[in-house]
C-alpha cells in the first residue's frame, strides 16, 4: 500500500470520526494529538494537515475514495469507517448517512459488505444489551508478576505533576486526592483482574477481523465495573463510559489510535475479504490496548478506593502517568497476549461482551 492510498484510508476514518457531529472539545483534541504522534512516528508529515481538512471540510468522501482502485483496499477503507462509527455505540442517523455515501463513492455492493455489518451490528447490539460484569480469563502466576513490575515502574519520579487546581466541572466528583490509597477490597485480586483484561484486550488488538477491536471498550467498560462493585460502587454503562472518558480515554479516538498505528507500520491490508496482519506481526509491539487498559484500570482502582473524589484535572494526569509504566510492561506479555489471540473466535468474542 503506498503512502498516498494510507492517507486516503486514514482520511475516510477521520471523516467517519466526525460524521455524527457530536464531538466535544476534548474529544477533537485528542483526534488532532493522535494524527501529530501518528505524523511523527511514521514520517507522514501531513497528517495534522489531513486532519484540518476534515475538520474544515476541506475534503470529501469522493475525493479520499478516489485514490483507492484495488477492491480490498476499499473493502478495509470501509470496514475500518464502520467501526468507527459503530466503536460508542449504535450508528446515529448522520453516521448511517455517512456510510451510505462512503459505500457509493467505493463502489461496493450489498454482497460485499453485508458479512461485515451483519458481525458488526451484532456487536454492537451485544454490547448494548450486556450487563456490565464479566469475569475475564486468568493467566495463572500473572497477578504477582505484574503487580510488582507495575509497581517498579509506576513508583518512577514523573515529569507530569497533577493539577489540583484545574477546574472539575465535568468530572465525576470535585476534589483531588492524593495518587497514594489504601489497599482496597481484594486488592491482589483487582491486580489481578486489571492485567487479565489488558492482556484480553492486546489480544483483541491483534485479532485479524476489523470488528474485533471494537470488543475492546465493552471490556474496559466490564473491568471498570468490577474494581467500582469490588469497593461497593455499582453504576451502569453510561456512567462507566462518563468516567473512562473524564481519565481521558476517548472511545472514537481509541480506536482510531490502534487502526492508524497498524495502517501506517504496514499491519494491515486485505486478502481475500480478510484484513491481514495483527497476530503475526505482534513482535512489533502493536499491542496498544494493553498499555490503555492497564493504566486505566489502575486509575480506576486508585479512584473507587479513594472515594471518588478525584477531579477530571487528576484522573487524566494520572491515567497518562501510569500509560508510561503500562506501556513498557506489555512487551513482557505480548508471549501471552499472542497466545490468547490465537484461541479466540467470533464466538468467543461475543460470549465475553454478552458476559458468558
Amino acid at each position: 500500500m503506498t503512502p498516498e492510498q494510507q492517507k486516503s484510508i486514514l482520511t475516510i476514518a477521520l471523516l467517519a470520526a466526525f460524521a455524527d457531529g457530536t464531538k466535544d472539545d476534548a474529544e477533537r483534541e485528542e483526534i488532532r494529538r493522535i494524527a501529530q504522534s501518528l505524523a511523527g512516528d511514521s514520517g507522514m508529515a501531513d497528517l495534522p494537515r489531513i486532519y484540518q481538512d476534515v475538520l474544515l471540510k476541506r475534503t470529501t468522501v469522493q475525493a479520499a475514495a478516489a485514490a483507492l482502485t484495488d477492491p480490498g483496499q476499499r473493502q478495509l477503507a470501509y470496514e475500518m469507517a464502520v467501526c468507527v462509527c459503530d466503536v460508542d455505540g449504535r450508528q446515529t442517523p448522520a453516521e448511517a448517512q455517512f456510510l451510505a455515501t462512503l459505500k457509493s463513492a467505493l463502489q461496493l455492493g450489498a454482497q460485499q459488505t453485508a458479512a461485515f455489518e451483519h458481525e458488526a451490528d451484532a456487536l454492537v447490539d451485544v454490547a448494548e444489551k450486556a450487563p456490565p460484569s464479566a469475569v475475564p480469563w486468568g493467566v495463572a502466576g500473572a497477578a504477582a508478576t505484574g503487580a510488582a513490575a507495575y509497581a517498579a515502574a509506576a513508583s518512577a519520579p514523573s515529569s507530569s505533576p497533577s493539577s489540583p487546581s484545574s477546574s472539575s466541572s465535568s468530572s465525576p466528583a470535585s476534589m483531588p486526592v492524593p495518587v497514594a490509597v489504601p489497599a482496597g477490597p481484594g486488592d491482589a485480586e483487582l491486580d489481578k483482574s486489571i492485567l487479565n483484561y489488558a492482556m484480553l484486550n492486546g489480544a483483541l488488538e491483534l485479532l485479524p477481523q476489523s470488528w474485533a477491536s471494537m470488543a475492546i471498550i465493552p471490556m474496559q467498560v466490564k473491568m471498570v465495573y468490577g474494581i467500582g462493585k469490588a469497593h461497593g460502587v455499582e453504576l451502569d454503562q453510561g456512567h462507566i463510559k462518563e468516567f473512562i472518558a473524564a481519565a481521558g480515554v476517548g472511545m472514537t479516538s481509541q480506536y482510531l489510535e490502534q487502526f492508524g498505528r497498524k495502517l501506517l507500520g504496514g499491519l494491515l491490508g486485505k486478502v481475500a475479504g480478510r484484513t491481514i496482519g495483527g497476530v503475526g506481526s505482534a513482535a512489533t509491539g502493536m499491542a496498544f490496548s494493553f498499555a490503555t487498559t492497564y493504566a486505566l484500570g489502575q486509575v480506576a482502582k486508585r479512584y473507587y478506593a479513594g472515594g471518588r473524589v478525584m477531579s477530571t484535572a487528576m484522573l487524566r494526569d494520572s491515567f497518562q502517568n501510569l500509560l508510561g509504566p503500562a506501556k513498557q510492561m506489555q512487551s513482557q506479555y505480548l508471549p501471552q497476549i499472542q497466545q490468547k489471540a490465537a484461541t479466540l473466535d467470533a464466538g468467543k468474542i461475543m460470549a465475553m461482551v454478552r458476559g458468558g
